[in-house]
């Protein structure tokens, strides 16, 4: 019986069409105002057909009239094309200005929708990826939308109205010229989809590798102590350059792919500028256009032909965004596994509660059950250990008490209730887990402390909890106290010390249960006195659960339990299982040999 997890896909199945649907679906704001925006487009799009209609009949009209040039009406008709130009320039830019706005509100959207998810998923789902390539979703992939809807959507935009404004006014000139220009791209636009199927594979693959790239990359800057300490420096580099160089070839692959398609579309639009300077001196040879008529032609399939040769670069963009949308959307369309209640059971009142695993079993997807039918009563106010050699299912006790995971068979209860019919808000008020290694924030030790003191309007004097918890001594030692610089992940100060920090976090939090998680480091001995007077002191009061690494931790505990092999095997007093020739008495005599 395995524990069923969802998983994060590398990437969404969705089309292009269904990506970017979905894409504004979930960033509403992408869109606000763009019935505006659009009007605006058009207006800035029609505005660019005043030049060569300006120069037909300043060519026709004027340069070419029978009484000579008519030198008042060029001036007129440039005079019009300069307003019309300021006219279209000033809609260019506000068009500009709304859609950059829309597409940070959306793509802010994004991000905190992202960022919320990743937070809710449970640990057995974010496991499934690497951290560094969980990371780049929502950060790096949204860099891409972002890059697209600020330039390459706008352009979009603009682009295909340009090409239906040229057409419409190229058809107003000469409808076998038009027909000319439409020819010489039609290869194009049948091409189009084939080129289009290809790029998003292609950098479907680039954002892939990317994530890639970047795990490997955090990985070795998170562990280069550990990499110096057992010289795998060459090993690791080998690790890295391979992702950077496999990145690489899958970008050089991309942009490849991406400058065939430019290249093919300048050509095309080369061609179809020539085949409209022959036909089009024939159509006048012929009495069919005027010298202007053909000028202004000319200056119509530049409209035209100029976003069709930009249209592949936009191609290349929107690809590059898609791949990453589409990344995103697998990290918001990831199930929760861990959700709150459609509707909530009250809490009860605060204080010691009493907790109580009925029938637990659990297992890693596609393990063995790592706890088999646990049943075991807490009582509310009780100090419990809970002690059993690697493996044996005890950290994973501890997880299911504060619900970063759900049992597979069975439930664990807070006074009675069912932990998954509390919601989750009120669960991480009533419980809360201090881990091995206490992650510090960069900051200040205060600062970290403050952390947990969940409830902003109330201020807190970190001092008065140090002294409380017996810990001031321990900061005054300090160079800068209460004020010193912990650094990144608490790097400045010792695995101990670290420990402390989290101890006196854990007790702003103010909670009703504590679920701690001994470390295992090897500390001094002032330190270890330190950790053992605050842990005393923090647990008054409370119903405390410790996974116990500590010898004197078991022995100080109101009660003793045992697992071993996903089972509670014995249950009691630490004299009371000593003196039983069981599982603890074995693990206490091994215990003291380690210790003397």
């Amino acid at each position: 019986m395995s524990q069923p997890s969802a998983q994060i896909e590398q990437t969404s199945s969705l089309g292009v069409l269904a990506t970017l649907r979905e894409g504004i679906r979930i960033s509403p704001a992408i869109k606000d105002g763009i019935v505006v925006s659009a009007l605006l487009a058009i207006v800035a799009t029609a505005g660019k057909v005043i030049v060569p209609m300006a120069v037909q009949l300043t060519t026709d009209r004027g340069l070419f009239a029978d009484g000579g040039v008519n030198v008042p009406l060029v001036l007129q008709l440039c005079a019009v094309a300069a307003v019309g130009l300021l006219l279209t320039s000033a809609c260019t830019t506000w068009v500009n200005i709304r859609l950059f706005r829309a597409a940070e509100a959306g793509l802010a959207q994004l991000r905190v929708k992202a960022f919320r998810h990743v937070h809710d998923l449970s640990v057995l789902t974010q496991n499934t990826e690497r951290r560094g390539a969980l990371v780049s979703r929502v950060t790096s992939d949204v860099d891409t939308i972002s890059m697209f809807v600020q330039w390459g959507g706008m352009m979009l935009l603009l682009s295909s109205l340009q090409i239906a404004a040229a057409t419409v006014a190229m058809l107003v000139y000469s409808w076998q010229l038009t027909l000319v220009v439409w020819l010489a791209v039609a290869p194009m636009l049948i091409l189009a989809p084939r080129a289009q199927r290809a790029l998003s594979r292609a950098y479907g693959e680039v954002r892939e590798r990317v994530g890639i790239m970047l795990g490997r990359i955090s990985e070795s800057v998170v562990g280069a102590q550990t990499i110096r300490a057992y010289g795998a420096d060459e090993r690791t580099q080998r690790r890295v350059d391979t992702a950077i160089d496999d990145h690489r070839r899958s970008a050089v692959r991309a942009q490849t792919l991406a400058a065939v398609a430019f290249s093919a579309g300048v050509l095309l639009s080369g061609l179809a500028l020539a085949a409209v300077v022959v036909v089009g001196t024939m159509l006048g040879i012929g009495g069919e256009i005027t010298v202007g008529g053909l000028l202004a032609f000319l200056f119509l399939v530049q409209l035209f032909v100029g976003p069709v040769q930009s249209a592949t670069e936009v191609l290349n963009e929107m690809q590059n965004a898609v791949a990453g949308w589409r990344r995103v959307i697998t990290v918001l369309h990831t199930p929760l596994d861990v959700t709150d209640p459609e509707h909530p059971a009250p809490a009860g009142p605060r204080g010691p509660a009493e907790l109580r695993f009925q029938d637990v079993s659990f297992a890693y997807p596609g393990g063995e059950r790592v706890l088999k039918d646990v049943t075991l009563t807490i009582e509310s106010g009780a100090r419990v250990a809970i002690v059993g050699e690697t493996g044996s299912g005890k950290t994973t006790l501890a997880k299911l008490l504060t619900r970063m995971m759900d049992p597979a068979a069975g439930s664990v209860q807070l006074n009675g209730t069912d932990l998954r019919q509390l919601a989750l808000s009120d669960l991480r008020d009533r419980v809360v887990m201090v881990p091995q290694e206490g992650f510090l924030f960069e900051g200040t030790i205060e600062e970290n402390i403050a952390y947990g003191n969940k409830d902003r309007t109330r201020s807190v004097d970190v001092t008065e909890v140090l002294r409380t918890l017996g810990l001031d001594d321990w900061v005054a030692s300090l160079p800068g106290g209460v004020g010193t610089e912990v650094g990144q992940r608490g790097e400045a100060l010792s695995a101990g010390e670290r420990q402390l920090v989290a101890i006196a976090r854990a007790y702003l939090a103010d909670a009703d249960v504590l679920v701690l998680d001994e470390a295992t480091s090897a500390v001094d001995p002032a330190t270890e006195q330190r950790i053992s007077t605050a842990l005393a002191r923090l647990t008054q009061g409370r119903t405390s659960v410790a996974i116990a690494h500590r010898l004197s931790t078991a022995e100080s505990a109101d009660m003793v339990v045992v697992v071993d092999a996903g089972r509670v095997v014995e249950v009691g007093r630490h004299d009371e299982l000593a003196a039983n020739d069981g599982v603890y008495a074995r693990m206490h005599a091994s215990w003291i040999v380690a210790s003397a």
